[in-house]
């Protein structure tokens, strides 16, 4: 169900995509991800340039990174990420279609109407449709609920999921931003239902480490489901973007409503900078060694990025180059983990 015209392209796929990237198994399913999965949360909106985006996208192909994460939700407006990875598809990806591993989201407000937020299968399954429309494809391979909804029976949302999946539109579930127990309850109804849980989809990272206090990663080994992680770099701050104290311009924490120059703080800028010093010791960057961190955990099947550059994108994937961190590494991280950062997807 194309919605975009073929168009001509110069792209040609890096033969070598597959030789630069781990890929891991995903829970006890038989789906394998890539240890990075790329993002369009942030700067996939109409208010970066197009062919900048595109170039981004391509560049995270050619390096293995087959998994694209949406949702109805990433803009600016809603919708225009989705759009805009259409587009891309169209044109450059469609070719490579069976390799890639395109991900939606729906549930998180994207208007006004009460149609257009919750976990109501209106909602859901009306979004999924919007969604294969605005992406050019007869499926997705994941689709995720974004965040539970209490006001709508648990068994709804699940039923919505299943219908996705049992109709072709899907070929698996997800969820998103889901207390362990309420992750849990949903794993077992979808395991009645014939549609296990694939992945679960929470915020996690040095600044905050809910997953691991909150029991996620335990339940994740025993229901059988991977981790595939947004923010690991905590929206910037664990960067050495502001170490110096000042706000780069075009920085987040001028131009995001998920990170308010507030958390740019003396607290943070000591923690910041004693896990910066950790990095140089290990001959990588704050981010590199803030990505190895994440990915340490075998329940996390893979860490979603995003990119303002090809070479951030470069950068950030020979994370997994350097040795394993020790365990007498590990307990130093722990001395400067400090508390959460950002906002939920």
């Amino acid at each position: 169900m194309p919605a975009h015209g073929p168009t001509e392209t110069t792209y040609r796929a890096a033969d070598d995509r597959y030789e630069k990237l781990e890929y891991r198994r995903t829970g006890s399913s038989g789906l394998d991800l890539p240890a990075f999965s790329f993002g369009l949360w942030q700067k996939f909106g109409t208010d970066y340039p197009y062919e900048t985006q595109r170039e981004i996208v391509l560049h995270a192909f050619d390096l293995g990174i087959t998994h694209f994460d949406n949702a109805n939700r990433y803009g600016p407006p809603h919708r225009a990420a989705e759009k805009f990875f259409g587009r891309v598809l169209s044109r450059d990806l469609a070719p490579h279609r069976d390799e890639l591993i395109l991900s939606t989201k729906a549930g998180n407000p994207i208007g006004p109407s009460p149609y257009l937020k919750g976990g109501s299968r209106k909602s859901l399954l009306t979004s999924l449709d919007h969604s294969l429309r605005d992406l050019g494809t007869d499926y997705v391979d994941i689709f995720y609920s974004h965040s539970p909804d209490p006001a709508t029976p648990l068994e709804e949302t699940v039923g919505a999921l299943v219908s996705a999946v049992g109709s072709g539109k899907a070929l698996y579930a997800g969820l998103s931003n889901y207390s362990p127990e309420r992750a849990h309850e949903a794993a077992e109804l979808l395991r009645a239902a014939g549609v296990p849980l694939l992945v679960h989809q929470p915020r996690y990272s040095i600044f905050d480490r809910r997953p691991e206090t909150g029991g996620l990663l335990k339940l994740a080994a025993e229901d059988g489901f991977g981790l595939v992680v947004y923010s690991p770099l905590a929206q910037g701050l664990l960067t050495d973007k502001y170490l110096d104290g000042a706000i780069p311009q075009g920085a987040r924490a001028h131009n995001s409503a998920f990170l308010s120059p507030d958390a740019i703080d003396d607290g943070y800028r000591e923690r910041a900078k004693a896990l910066n010093e950790i990095a140089r010791g290990r001959g990588q960057s704050l981010a590199q060694l803030a990505l190895q961190w994440v990915l340490r955990q075998p329940q996390v099947t893979s860490a979603i990025i995003g990119a303002s550059s090809t070479w951030q994108l470069d950068h950030n994937v020979t994370a997994l180059d350097f040795p394993p961190l020790t365990e007498e590494e590990l307990a130093l991280i722990d001395r400067y983990d400090g508390s959460g950062a950002g906002a939920d997807a």
